[in-house]
Parts: structure tokens; C-alpha cells; sequence
């Protein structure tokens, strides 16, 4: 009778607690339920047609794991592997460098400050497809504003929209565009909330605004950094509407454009072929999740490799 009548007591508390925080459970539930719905599923959804073959109105074929085979040896999934690897170079460098610079420029002691923050982030919040037809008249081979410029100079137009290497450098200069202010903006809080002490120490020894830079700043802004490459590794692998709009949906002459996730819109939206168009959204996620770790990797790496001088050393 005490052991049964512990049980019940013990039974009788965990629905209390339960009923205590019912009331929790419920207000968050809506997030959970709709991530089932609109997240999970999807996901899930997706990994069961990659195994099919279906062109999303008749009835599906299980084709194992043929299309993930087929996936391996597709030129054009490779091609546009490449293309993206390419395009996030030409497009990550120099807008690190420019974001950094705009950075400690805003950072500084300018006026209006308020105002051009507002003015660097506002390509962020433009929309993509209006931003890609007016970069689309601004590359126009024939009538582009871009070799208008150029030829006020007697240089040559260029073949923005036709030339691979120079769809690429249109693709490239498009995230620029876009995406420079946006980290701007990030590099500046980490700017701000580095310690004012350190460069104080600075100037009392002597430094001067290159060697603090590279001495200090740096350094200390290297977790921003990491975070800013990180990101933009995982946007990058995942560029899209730039080459969508601008090129249309298979990447230009020569498919120079051709993302990866490009290559699967025009797959399973254009050609209809649903099951192939899901294996290459996760070879899609495997490229980008092994791309996110090497360049993870590779940052840290560096971090730890460099050797803290000893106490009273020279």
C-alpha cells in the first residue's frame, strides 16, 4: 500500500507540472507546427522523391538510387559547380575588402553618419528581380550603359551577357553590389565593440593607423570575419536569382552561368523532372554543408597558428 500510494503521489505531481506549464507549450506550439508543415516536411518530402523518377503530374516511378548515381557523373552539375565556386571568389574578395574598408570609414569621425549606413544597406532590401533588370540593361552587349561608359574612353564594349568569363564578372559584380553594405554594417559592430584601451596603449607607443590596423583591428575582428566568410560561403553556393534573371533559366552561352541551384530550378521547374531536380537539391546541401566546414577549417586553422608572444619576450 506505501509503494502504490507513492506512485500516485508521484503520478498526480507530473500532471500538475504538466498542467503548470501547459500554457508555455501552447504559445510556442505554432512555431513548431509550422516548421512541421513548412520546414520538416518539405525536407523530408524531398528525400523520398529523390529515390523517384516523376515529371509531377503522372505517377511516380521508384528508381532507387539511380538518379544520385546519374548525379556523379552529370557534367552539368559539375560545370555548375564550378561556375558558383568561381563566381563566389570573384564576388566574396573584393567585398570583404570593400565592406572592411566602408567599415572603418563609417567607424571614423564623418558626418552623417546615420545616412550613408542607411544608404550602404539599402541594395540588401531591394528586390533581387528588380535589381537583376536593371543590372541586365546596364550589361545590354549593345546598348548597355556600362560599355557606353566605356566607349567615352575608346575602349571597347564588352560581351557581358555572352562572354563566360564576363557573365561570371557581371554575376559577381551584381553580389557586390548587393551584399557589400550588408556586411559593412556587420563589420562596424564588431568595430564598435572592440576595447578602446587597446588602440589608447597604441598610440601612447607610437603606432600609426596602418600598423594598428593590422596589428589590433585585425585580429581582434577575426571572429566577425569568420562569421562574415562563413556566410557568405553558404549565400554564395546558393546564388540564383542574379543568374536567373539576368541569363535566363540555363546559364547563358555556353551554361557559364549556370549555378548550382540554378541548374536545379531549371531542372525540376522547366524540364519537369522532379525526382532529379530533388538529388540535386541535396547534392546541393552536401556541397554547401562540406564547403561551410573546409572554409570554417581553414579560418581557424589560421587563428591557431598564430603563436602568442611569451611574457617578456622580444
Amino acid at each position: 500500500m506505501g509503494r502504490g500510494a507513492s506512485a500516485d503521489a508521484a503520478a498526480a505531481a507530473r500532471r500538475r507540472r504538466r498542467r503548470r506549464y501547459l500554457p508555455q507549450y501552447v504559445a510556442v506550439s505554432p512555431f513548431f507546427l509550422l516548421f512541421a508543415a513548412f520546414g520538416l516536411y518539405p525536407v523530408l518530402y524531398s528525400l523520398f522523391l529523390a529515390f523517384q523518377r516523376w515529371d509531377g503530374v503522372g505517377p511516380m516511378e521508384y528508381v532507387g538510387i539511380e538518379n544520385f548515381r546519374f548525379l556523379l557523373t552529370d557534367d552539368l552539375f559539375w560545370t555548375s559547380i564550378g561556375n558558383t565556386l568561381i563566381i563566389w571568389v570573384m564576388s566574396t574578395v573584393p567585398m570583404t575588402v570593400l565592406a572592411l574598408l566602408i567599415a572603418l570609414g563609417l567607424n571614423s569621425s564623418i558626418r552623417f553618419k546615420g545616412a550613408l549606413r542607411i544608404a550602404y544597406f539599402m541594395p540588401n532590401v531591394t528586390s533581387i528581380v528588380a535589381m537583376s533588370l536593371v543590372f541586365g540593361s546596364v550589361f545590354s552587349g549593345q546598348f548597355g550603359v556600362l560599355n557606353w561608359f566605356l566607349g567615352l574612353f575608346g575602349i571597347d564594349g564588352v560581351p557581358w551577357l555572352t562572354d563566360p568569363w564576363a557573365i561570371r564578372c557581371a554575376i559577381a559584380l551584381m553580389i557586390i553590389w548587393r551584399w557589400t553594405g550588408y556586411n559593412a554594417i556587420i563589420f562596424l559592430a564588431g568595430l564598435q565593440s572592440l576595447p578602446g584601451e587597446v588602440y589608447e596603449a597604441a598610440r601612447i607607443d607610437g603606432a600609426g593607423p596602418v600598423r594598428t590596423f593590422f596589428a589590433i583591428t585585425l585580429p581582434l575582428l577575426r571572429p566577425v570575419l569568420l562569421f562574415s566568410l562563413v556566410m557568405s560561403a553558404i549565400g554564395g553556393m546558393q546564388t540564383f536569382a542574379e543568374a536567373q534573371v539576368l541569363l535566363g533559366d540555363r546559364g547563358g552561352p555556353g551554361s557559364a552561368g549556370l549555378t548550382m541551384v540554378l541548374y536545379f530550378y531549371g531542372t525540376a521547374f522547366a524540364d519537369n523532372d522532379f525526382g532529379y531536380g530533388a538529388a540535386i537539391a541535396w547534392g546541393i546541401f552536401v556541397v554547401v554543408v562540406l564547403f561551410s566546414i573546409l572554409n570554417w577549417r581553414l579560418v581557424t586553422r589560421s587563428e591557431r597558428g598564430q603563436v602568442t608572444p611569451k611574457e617578456g619576450g622580444r
